[in-house]
Parts: C-alpha cells; structure tokens; sequence
C-alpha cells in the first residue's frame, strides 16, 4: 500500500510529466541490463554510454547504433533491445494500462487522461477499448509480418535462426525501429542484402507504413471499412498527406537516383528509400551514395516522420499538412483553415508552428554542434540529427566515429524526437492562466 506522501507526491506530477518519466526509467532500465556482460557475446561489461545510447535508441524507436546488433549482441541483448523497441514503439503507457488492466484493478479518470496524451487521442471515451485495438492490431499485424517473412529467412538462416529474424524484423519494421539482424553478413549493412527482392521489399515496406499510421485510422478502417466518406477529417488527413509522401518522393528518386541499377531493382530502391525515410530507419542502397539532393530529400522526409498515435516519430504528418493548409488559407485571403469540408482551430494551426520551429532549430543547432566539433561536412551533420530527432535511425556512416560529446546530442534528440518536444515543454512548465485578461492588440507586420 502506498504511503501517503507517496500518493500526493504522484498526484501532482502532470501527464506529460508522467509520459516523459515513463520513457527515462525505461531507458535506464534498458541500458542496466545491457551492460551485464551476458548481454554481449564476448561477455564483457558494456560501457555504460554505449548501453545508455542502444537503450535509448531502442525505446524511442530510432535505429542509430554504435555496436552492430548481430555481431556484438548476445541472444539476451537482442531480447531486451526487441523488447525496448516494443514497449517505445507501442508507448510505455500502453504498456502500463495494460498491465492495469489484466491485474483487475480499475482505471480512473486520471489514467485514461494520461492515456490521451500518451497517444494523441482525441477525447476520453473509449480510451481503454482503443488500448485493447491497439494490443490487438499490433499482435496481428507483427504476426502476419512473421509468417510472411519466413520464407526469406528460413531459406538463408535455416528454421530457428530464420523465425528469430522474421519476428525480430516484423517488430522492428512495423515500430519503424530499424534495428536489423544483417550485420552477420556485413557489419552495419541493413537490408542492402535484399535491395533486388521485390517480394521482401514489399513486405517489409506494408509493415513500415502500417505502422506509421494512426491506431485511431485503423480504428477507422475497422470501423467504416472502405466508406472514406465516414472517416475522421484526420484519418482522411493521415491517409492522403502518407500517400503523397510516399509517392512523391519515389518519384524523385526513381528519376535521380540508382540509374546503374535494373528497372525492378531501381523501383524497389525507389520506394524502399522514400518509405523508410519517414522514421523506419532501414535502408536498402549505400546512402552515402545518393546526390545531395537525394540525402537533402530524405533528411525532409525524416523530420515529417509518420503520424501522431502511431508507432513512428517525427513532427507527425498531420503537422505537415496543418502548416500547408494554412499557408493556402492566407494565400486565398481566407479566414478559417480549412480540410474536407472542416474548420482547422486556431489552437492546432499555432502548435502546429511551434513543433515546426522547435525542430528545425534542434535539428539546425545540433547538426552545427556535430560538424563544429567532430569536424564533419555539415550536410552529413544534419543528415545524423535529422535522422535522431526524427527518431528515423538513418546514417551516413558516422554514428560510431562520433565523439561521447556528440553521441550525448544524439540521444537527448532521439529522447525529444520519441516523446515530443511540446511534451517535454509541458512537462517542465506548468500552464499560466491568461484566460481572465488579455493585453491590447497591437499589428506587425510579417513577409
């Protein structure tokens, strides 16, 4: 039972507070059992910031790594880095209400509001059937990735080794973690082994995508099937601006990028790259082989990542298309933004901005950080922090060269990158109450 100091002393934090605190003591924890030394196959003690940088890199669904995960890694370090990647990719609270749940105990009103936040529900009701969908749907969507995935891996691993690496890959492609098994090949390699495999190009790039979908689409989908009209104004939202993501940019790439290659194989890469951009973290071509347009593109593509109450990081989709659609409310002169048919508030249109310029200044200034002091181009700088605090997990090849100054950045972005900036601002700042005076009104000009 509780003490009561104990019980006051909770009742104050705040949701996000709880939500950002959730995800720190799962990183810790993380990072306490992989620097046991039955955590790597040499069993050797871990230092405590490579453990630390992994843990984080897990739990907030990045990919960035400093130690290759097949080759460094025992069984048990993969067990917890997929159960890290899990828990990050699901959200520590899910994971906590469920728990909740199966003990019998009653869920308040104040659990279900801390649920909201945690994933970007729009009201209270129903809070605790969606963290059942959500349970639900992940089990069939990673179990449907399994099955699909071992014909591939059980042909080049053998059956025990080959369903290690279809669950492993499932979890990891569908949380859009990125974390791979393919260093057995080549150290640090991904999935390049696979670039001309259509079939497992596809399926892996179905589960990236589902994954960086809203559970609260897929509740949609469940809901309305394929009636689009009866959807949410954001599922309409999520589904058309991830369409366009994706299909633009494979364009561009299938244009600029890997003419040696054969058409299928140049498709694949195409696509592959424009998927897994947005917060997925695996790659099927030599990155720092594309043109500087193309690594400009998909450092674009990791900041937008996927969208909000999914398993992906990022400024959200939804941000995006907020943002655009009011530039075309003040390019049409305009009063109200507007999308399907539906007034935007104000209220999202300003948080909207404030995500905008709180990562492009982290992912600005750190990249500065990194170039100045590790002495680096600075486009491949803001390539890697890009990639942390879009929690995408892409490298040009500099993520273990990189000074302990400069992987300390790296994980506070992923950190930020995963819970959310504007959570973290909430966290530490309580509300000020400006809602009974407000200050005259004065014009400035902007443009």
């Amino acid at each position: 039972m509780a003490k009561p100091n104990e019980t006051n002393f909770f009742s104050k934090l705040t949701a996000f507070q709880i939500i950002a605190g959730g995800f720190l003591l799962l990183v810790l924890f993380g990072a306490c059992l992989l620097m046991l030394p039955f955590a790597s196959q040499e069993r050797i003690l871990t230092p405590f910031s490579d453990a630390l940088f992994t843990s984080i890199s897990a739990a907030c669904v990045t990919g960035l790594v400093v130690r290759d995960t097949a080759t460094y890694w025992s069984l048990f370090g993969q067990i917890v880095i997929l159960s890290l990647i899990q828990i990050g990719g699901m959200g520590v609270v899910t994971i906590g209400m469920t728990v909740v749940k199966l003990s019998g105990k009653k869920i308040g009103l104040r659990q279900r509001s801390i649920m909201q936040e945690s994933i970007s529900a729009p009201s209270l009701g129903g809070i605790v059937q969606m963290t059942g969908f959500i349970l639900k749907i992940t089990a069939i969507i990673e179990g449907c990735g399994i099955l699909l995935l071992m014909p591939v891996f059980c042909r080049d691993f053998g059956f025990l080794k080959g369903t290690w690496y279809s669950l492993w890959h499932s979890v990891s492609a569908f949380c859009n973690a990125g974390f791979d098994l393919m260093g057995v090949r080549e150290p640090f390699s991904s999935l390049t082994s696979y670039s001309g495999n259509i079939y497992f190009n596809i399926v892996v790039m179905l589960l990236i995508v589902m994954g960086g979908l809203s559970f609260f689409t897929w509740n949609d989908i469940r809901i309305n099937k394929l009636h689009i009209k009866k959807y949410s104004m954001q599922s309409k939202v999520i589904l058309m601006t991830t369409g366009i993501l994706i299909l633009l940019p494979a364009i561009m790439f299938f244009l600029t990028e890997y003419a040696n290659l054969p058409l299928g194989e140049r498709l694949c890469c195409a696509f592959f790259q424009s998927v897994t951009a947005r917060t997925a973290g695996f790659n099927t071509s030599d990155l720092a082989q594309m043109t500087e347009s193309g690594q400009f593109i998909m450092t674009v593509l990791m900041l937008i990542g996927g969208s909000p109450g999914s398993t992906a990081g990022g400024m959200k989709t939804t941000t995006v298309a907020v943002l655009f659609l009011a530039a075309l409310t003040v390019f049409g002169r305009r009063n109200d933004v507007q999308c399907f048919r539906r007034r935007i508030s104000d209220d999202t249109v300003r948080n909207a901005g404030a995500i905008l310029f709180m990562y492009v200044v982290l992912f600005i200034s750190a990249g500065m950080f990194l170039s100045l002091h590790d002495s680096i181009p600075l486009v491949t700088c803001l390539f890697e922090t890009g990639s942390a605090v879009g929690t995408a997990g892409l490298t040009l090849g500099i993520t273990t060269s990189l000074s302990l100054p400069s992987h300390i950045i790296l994980m506070i972005l992923m950190f930020l990158g995963r819970v959310g900036g504007l959570t973290l601002i909430y966290a530490a700042l309580s509300a000020s109450d400006d809602h009974v005076s407000r200050l005259p009104l004065e014009k400035i000009t902007v443009g």
